[in-house]
C-alpha cells in the first residue's frame, strides 16, 4: 500500500482537481496533492535548495510582494503551497508557478479584506455548509495560519517549518486539514481549505494576477486560455493543439 501511494503523481491530482477536494491529504489519489513526486517517490524540491533557504522574491510578478512584510512568513507560505502543488515531471510546482505571489497580491486586495462580504456581527459558530462564518478577514486568517504552521513545526520537530523534510511538512499540513490544531476565531480545517483553494486558483488563474507563471498551469491541462476567436479551427475534425493566450499578454 505504501508503494502504491508513492506512485501517485500530480498526473492523478490534475485529473481529479476540483472533484476529490473533500478527501484527506493522505488518502486516495488526492494524496498526490500534498505528498509524492513521480520522479523521486516523495520528495518535492524544497525552496531552500533552490534559493538558499529563502523564497526567490525576484522571481515573482513584476510588482513584487504587496502584503507580506515579513520574509519568514512568506517563506513558510511558499513551502506550504509547494507541498500542496509540488513540482514533478509534468512541470513546475506552486513556487515555480508564482502561486505565493498570487496569494500575496490577493491578500492585499478585496479578497484579503473581505470587501464583498457582510462582515458585521453577530457572529456564531456555523456549520461547514454555511460558508464564511468568522469575524476574521482572510488576511488575518492566513497570517494566523502561517504562524501556526511555524509554531507546530517548532513544537513537533524543534525546527522552523522551512527547515523540515517534506514528510514532516505533510504531517503538519494534514493536522490542519483534520482540524487537529487550535486556532483563534476560525478552525484549522477552514484555514486549510482557504489555503488549498488559493493554491489552485493561483496555479490556474490568468498570469496577469501573479500566478500561473508562463501559463504553465494551463499547459499542463492543455487549456487554451483566452483566445480571441476559434473561427479558423472550429470546423476542423482533427484535434487542435492551441498555444494558450493570457488576457494580460503575459508569457
Amino acid at each position: 500500500m505504501a508503494d502504491e501511494k508513492k506512485d501517485v503523481s500530480r498526473r492523478d491530482f490534475l485529473k481529479t482537481a476540483g472533484v476529490a477536494t473533500g478527501a484527506l491529504v493522505g488518502g486516495g489519489v488526492i494524496g498526490g496533492l500534498i505528498g509524492y513526486n513521480a520522479k523521486d517517490g516523495g520528495s518535492a524540491t524544497k525552496e531552500g535548495e533552490r534559493s538558499g533557504g529563502r523564497a526567490d522574491q525576484s522571481a515573482g510578478s513584476p510588482s513584487g510582494r504587496m502584503f507580506f512584510t515579513n520574509d519568514h512568513d512568506f517563506n513558510v507560505l511558499s513551502e506550504a503551497t509547494e507541498r500542496i502543488f509540488p513540482e514533478d515531471d509534468l512541470g513546475p510546482g506552486a513556487i515555480g508557478l508564482g502561486v505565493p505571489y498570487f496569494i500575496d497580491h490577493q491578500l492585499a486586495g478585496a479578497y484579503g479584506n473581505n470587501e464583498k462580504e457582510y462582515m458585521q456581527g453577530p457572529f456564531y459558530g456555523g456549520e461547514v455548509t454555511q460558508g464564511y462564518q468568522t469575524r476574521l478577514r482572510r488576511k488575518e486568517i492566513f497570517l494566523q495560519g502561517i504562524r501556526k504552521l511555524e509554531q507546530e513545526a517548532q513544537g513537533r520537530f524543534d525546527k522552523s517549518f522551512t527547515d523540515l523534510e517534506g514528510e514532516q511538512m505533510d504531517e503538519i499540513i494534514t493536522a490542519f486539514q483534520k482540524d487537529e490544531v487550535e486556532m483563534e476565531g476560525v478552525t484549522a480545517g477552514f484555514f486549510f481549505r482557504l489555503l488549498r483553494s488559493a493554491v489552485l486558483e493561483g496555479a490556474y488563474s490568468d498570469p496577469m494576477y501573479g500566478g500561473n507563471r508562463g501559463m504553465e498551469g494551463w499547459k499542463m491541462k492543455n487549456f487554451p486560455g483566452h483566445q480571441a476567436a476559434y473561427i479558423d479551427k472550429i470546423d476542423s475534425e482533427e484535434f487542435q493543439e492551441i498555444d494558450p493566450q493570457s488576457l494580460g499578454g503575459h508569457h
